[in-house]
């Protein structure tokens, strides 16, 4: 019982201790009533393109699965990409646990199991790499404008370390045969040879990426038009740099559902470009509430579909044990 509710007793603490933190930098009756005057027609657009995010993510991870050989039609990649989501944004697994979900989901709907993690893992490897790749690009705009923001240097560095690590990896395959009889040898080589598919195919591999790119594009732009419903003095390329680095900080699975690491990284980011720490604290919280709000319908989509009731083939084996 301790090991199971001790990781979430930490991450719950990470989270409120961050959030109460926060809290004491800010004037909390001041951010509330800033936050009561965004305007509506701004959200309303800021949900229409998270509910684009979740169309987006989908079509990349179905490039991924046809990369891999994935036998998974689009309407079905879509539904598991969306469960997926709202496991990942509404409850209190983070990424990680909208990922192992996804997993799950697919080896359900028929995929093998190699097939099933190794298009997650790689289409979640895609997104990261286009994150990197659009503050590696759009960095220098910013810098032109707010030249003394530390660790410029960061995001430079990790495309490297994104790339050469890509490398790596396709390359695991190469160990003797003898240590093959592992598992978690033999999955590795698994995962190399559905990296090479991927990522050395121009076609699918630059498809993929810039499918990824699109959508951290997408992300930065509804915080845009977030923070120009609560009149902030900010321009799409703060966004198109700040966003994407706070939403790597929420793939940690180091807080519940990436409250309080957000809100954190958001404050801090905006603070390089001039944005009051309690304008920050309300976009970030805004832009997460959103997040939530396209997200639930994910959540109906689960229940609707019957992914959450025992397959056939569980049910059997179930008797047959009995």
């Amino acid at each position: 019982m301790v090991k199971r509710w001790l990781p979430w007793l930490i991450k719950g603490g990470v989270s409120a201790g961050l959030i109460g933190w926060l809290l004491t930098k800010v004037d909390v009756a001041t951010a509330w009533q800033q936050a009561k005057t965004v305007d509506p027609w701004m959200a309303i657009l800021a949900l229409v393109l998270m509910l684009a995010q979740v169309l987006l993510g989908a079509v990349r991870w179905g490039m991924v699965l046809r990369a891999l050989a994935g036998l998974l039609s689009a309407a079905r990649t879509l539904k598991v990409y969306y469960i997926g989501v709202f496991f990942s944004l509404v409850l209190p697994g983070a990424a990680v646990g909208g990922d192992a979900m996804r997993m799950w989901f697919a080896r359900r709907a028929g995929l093998d199991l190699a097939t099933a993690v190794n298009s997650v893992m790689l289409e979640r490897a895609v997104t990261v790499l286009g994150l990197v790749v659009l503050v590696a690009v759009t960095q220098p705009l910013l810098l032109a404008r707010v030249p003394d923001i530390p660790g410029a240097w960061v995001f430079p560095v990790l495309l490297v370390v994104c790339i050469a690590g890509i490398l790596v990896l396709s390359v695991l395959d190469r160990v003797p045969v003898s240590l093959r009889r592992w598992r978690l040898v033999s999955g590795l080589a698994t995962l190399a040879a559905a990296t090479r598919k991927l990522f050395f195919h121009p076609g699918w591999g630059g498809g993929t990426l810039a499918v990824a790119v699109i959508g951290h594009v997408n992300l930065s732009l509804a915080a845009y038009v977030l923070a120009l419903g609560l009149n902030l003095n900010v321009d799409v390329v703060d966004c198109l740099v700040l966003i994407p680095p706070v939403v790597l900080t929420t793939i940690l699975p180091i807080s519940i559902g990436g409250w309080g690491v957000r809100e954190g990284a958001m404050v801090t980011a905006f603070g390089f470009v001039g944005v009051e720490h309690q304008s920050a604290l309300v976009l970030s919280v805004l832009f997460a509430i959103v997040g939530m709000v396209t997200a639930l319908p994910g959540g109906l989509v689960f229940l609707l579909s019957g992914e959450h009731r025992p397959a056939p083939a569980e049910l059997e084996g179930n008797k047959i044990e009995a």
